[in-house]
């Protein structure tokens, strides 16, 4: 083989992983390997800041099922970027970081005042899964390969590959790169016994569930979670994490979180549970819903990862390996398996349907000031139908998820670490997957959009058409609530809020985007209209109250969101309060249908 240049090898080994496209800043450190990557029509794609170009590799990754390559500069472009890795291990985010550094000599010269270096790992141990140093160049391959094999094994989640200069301006040669198959795991079917227990449970169930988690989703496997959906005939719980609904099955499925999830939950005798992390928002699949039978309850858990088996509840039939592979192994094993719907889904239908309809009821119609769930209601009943929701944000982002108006079938937000600020990067990632074959809609909040604000550039600069709606109040809406929830009504909410002269229409105009400035609840729709005609990327600027925005008074789905966090709920800091009750349990809220 020719004599290669670092650059041209590192792509090879990306592109055999079915790479196409790289997140990064350009330096000195990547020039070379940038245009190498435009030259054999790689896209790279350079936001503003390290941490905007690491979640827009998130929302990518979660349109493609694909694991995503990062480029960071040295010093401080690694920096930047530590955050994301912490990010990413909790959203369980398969990558793999290529980290610069200046030559090796300046790991051991003795100097104060060093230019643009610090020793990198060690500010990520904990966090990365693996971390791996190029100190050679025949080293490449393996630490490649080692950085993509624990990055897709098991859970996954980043890996650490340091590049110091020196290397990076090698030439070597070395054999063609090797196929993925043949250095890490590319199937991973569950064992033949545990398929036929598994199978066994099914058919003796009188009241399966099938609880599905955002794995399903990011693995893209819609279709084959729905054959396998087909042949059960249960009602499908959506964990926290999940907004999107499978095509064909908006009738039977529940948000786990609502009550008629809740009572669903309680009354299954058999759980087959898909991509989650059976997590606290879950009640680790044991606690609120779940206590009512859960001595004879028997559980079905597809995982790849042997060791969670066990960790959270009991599993009584541990599925180990990929759900791309055991889910269509499962429905096969099913064979002439059709079940009829269950006795009780018109009821659970109607409790999520009435329930839904009891909060729209409550929403005040006035024009001004709009309600931010009235704006909820109002821009996304204009939608396509096959819009690609991201949701950020506090207040605003519950009322959005509770009072949507289409029902999306591709869905994302922060449900693992609980972060904002990361929905306008990640919805440009998506809309990058998904090109002019859909339209991504973010719902946001403005505390969240304004983190990123400057990637619109990224988005005019990309021509991505994705439309912000976003609910502005000027303020941490959540946090000014939790101020009076803690303090009382009058007391002072320091640094909660901000100018009022903040106009993100005309931010929006000034990158090149489309802009809208709403006032009245009858203009939303027709604006969020105008914005999906222009093709551009589009910021609809929507005033809503104030007052209604921060206070925890009405907010959907604020009771289940407190048990959440611990065995007992945390409370969020609100003194004197007792644990909320969960959905489905005796007094729980029938607030929420929606998963938050």
């Amino acid at each position: 083989m020719p004599s290669q240049t670092m650059p041209e090898r590192l792509l090879d080994l990306i592109q055999a992983e079915g790479i196409d496209t790289l997140f990064g800043i350009p330096d000195p450190s990547f020039f070379a390997l940038f245009i190498e990557a435009e030259r054999r029509g790689i896209e790279v794609v350079s936001p503003h800041h390290e941490q905007a170009a690491g979640l827009t590799a998130d929302g990518f990754f979660r349109m493609t099922g694909k694991p995503v390559v990062l480029c960071m500069n040295k010093g401080p472009g690694v920096g930047n970027i530590a955050a994301v890795a912490n990010f990413f291990r909790k959203e369980n985010i398969p990558a793999v970081f290529i980290m610069a550094q200046r030559q090796r000599i300046y790991e051991q010269r003795v100097r104060r005042g060093k230019m643009q270096y610090m020793s990198q790992p060690p500010i990520f141990e904990g966090v990365m899964k693996y971390i791996g140093v190029i100190e050679y160049p025949d080293q490449t391959d393996e630490i490649m390969h080692e950085a993509f094999r624990q990055a897709m094994t098991g859970v996954p989640g980043p890996t650490y590959v340091e590049l110091p200069l020196g290397v990076m301006q090698a030439k070597f040669d070395l054999p063609p790169v090797a196929a993925p198959s043949r250095y890490r795991l590319t199937r991973q079917r569950a064992d033949d016994l545990s398929i036929r227990e598994a199978v066994d449970l099914l058919r003796g169930a009188k009241a399966p569930a099938l609880l599905l988690g955002q794995g399903v989703f990011v693995s893209r496997q819609h279709e084959a979670a729905a054959a396998l959906a087909a042949k059960l005939g249960c009602p499908i719980l959506q964990s926290n994490a999940v907004e999107a609904v499978l095509p064909g099955f908006d009738d039977r499925t529940f948000a786990y979180s609502s009550e008629a999830g809740g009572q669903i939950a309680s009354a299954s005798d058999v759980v087959l549970a898909i991509g989650t992390e059976l997590g606290e928002a879950l009640n680790y699949g044991r606690g609120h819903a779940w206590k009512d039978g859960d001595a004879t309850r028997k559980w079905i858990y597809v995982e790849r990862d042997a060791t969670a088996f066990g960790v959270n509840r009991p599993i009584d039939v541990p599925l180990v390996g990929d759900l791309k592979d055991i889910v269509p192994q499962l429905t096969e094993a099913l064979g002439d398996l059709k079940r009829e719907a269950p006795a009780r889904l018109g009821e659970w239908t109607k409790i999520r349907d009435d329930a839904k309809q009891a909060l729209t009821d409550r929403i005040p119609t006035t024009s001004e000031p709009v309600h931010t769930g009235r704006l909820a209601i109002e821009a996304t009943k204009v939608l396509p139908e096959d819009t690609i929701l991201v949701r950020d944000g506090g207040a605003a982002s519950m009322w959005f998820s509770a009072l949507l108006q289409w029902t999306p079938r591709d869905a994302m937000w922060s449900s693992n670490w609980g972060a904002i600020g990361n929905g306008l990067p990640m919805a440009l990632g998506a809309q990058l997957a998904a090109g002019d074959k859909r339209r991504v809609a973010l719902l946001t909040g403005d505390s969240a959009f304004l983190f990123h604000i400057s990637e619109l550039e990224t988005a005019v600069r990309k021509k991505l058409p994705l439309i912000c709606v976003v609910a502005v109040d000027h303020a941490w809406g959540i946090e000014a609530a939790s101020y009076k929830a803690n303090f009382g009504d009058n007391t002072a909410t320091p640094e909660a809020r901000w100018g009022q002269d903040v106009r993100l229409d005309l931010t929006a105009q000034s990158f090149g985007a489309h802009g809208e400035y709403v006032t009245r609840a009858e203009d939303i729709g027709p604006a969020v209209e105008r914005a999906l005609a222009s093709g551009k990327p589009a910021v609809i600027h929507v005033e809503v109250d104030q007052a209604a925005n921060s206070s925890f008074n009405g907010i959907p789905g604020f009771l289940e969101f407190r048990n959440w966090f611990g065995e007992e709920g945390d409370f969020l800091g609100v003194p004197g309060a007792a644990p909320a009750p969960a959905a489905g349990s005796a007094g729980g809220s029938t607030e929420n249908s929606s998963g938050y």
